[in-house]
Formats: structure tokens, C-alpha cells, sequence
């Protein structure tokens, strides 16, 4: 798999965003969990809150520091990845896949328009 799939948005806080419908999956992106390093505690929003685009709704706690991670879509929280819970270095080792965080049902008119394609989002890696 790319580090950076194409069918995915990104934020230049380093969060990705899968849209399914009227829901976005997130998680954080390979760059971030690499510059993290082991992740070993994630403080996700609980179902139901109310979540903003750019605005803090948890943080991801690595060896080397704590992060703040930002909503990168508004809406309401439709689902947790709890399995993180228990395994958090998931994030580390399929940051795509079943390291996913969160799952948010959009708000009217929330969607694609200020994320990053793959392309403009590496690019911004430098």
C-alpha cells in the first residue's frame, strides 16, 4: 500500500480522511505515526460528541511526545476504533487500515472541499 493512498483526503495537520456516503473514517497518516514513533495511548472523541474541522477532539500519545489530533470534517462521532484501546500500536503498524480512529456522520454541507488530494499533501512533506 502507498504511504499515501490516493482515494483518501488529507489536512496538513497530518489526519486522513476516507468519505463512505455521508460518513468520514480518520486516522492519522503514515508520516504521522512514523514521526511519532510507538504510539502507546489514543484519547479518541466518544460516539455522539459533536466534532469541528480543525478543532482538537483527542490525542495520540507516542514514547516521544503527545500529539493533539484535529477533526478534520465536521459532524457528529459515529464510531470509535475501541480496539485501540487495548492495542494502540494498530496505528503504527496499518495507520490506513485497522488503525483507523474515528468515524464521523458529516454535518450539512461538510465534505472534501478543504482537504488535500494525495499529490498536494506529499508535496507538503517537502
Amino acid at each position: 500500500m502507498s504511504d499515501y493512498p490516493e482515494d483518501l483526503r488529507y489536512t496538513a495537520a497530518h489526519e486522513w480522511v476516507r468519505f463512505e456516503g455521508d460518513t468520514a473514517r480518520v486516522g492519522i497518516t503514515q508520516y504521522a505515526q512514523q514521526a511519532l514513533g510507538d504510539i502507546v495511548y489514543v484519547s479518541l472523541p466518544e460516539v455522539g460528541a459533536a466534532v469541528d474541522a480543525g478543532a482538537p477532539c483527542g490525542e495520540v500519545e507516542s514514547t516521544k511526545s503527545v500529539s493533539e489530533l484535529f477533526a478534520p470534517v465536521s459532524g457528529t462521532v459515529a464510531a470509535r476504533n475501541e480496539v485501540l484501546d487495548a492495542t494502540p500500536e494498530l496505528v503504527n503498524r496499518d495507520p490506513y487500515g485497522e488503525g483507523w480512529m474515528f468515524e464521523v456522520s458529516l454535518a450539512q454541507g461538510a465534505g472534501p472541499e478543504d482537504l488535500l488530494d494525495a499529490a498536494t499533501y506529499r508535496a507538503s512533506l517537502g
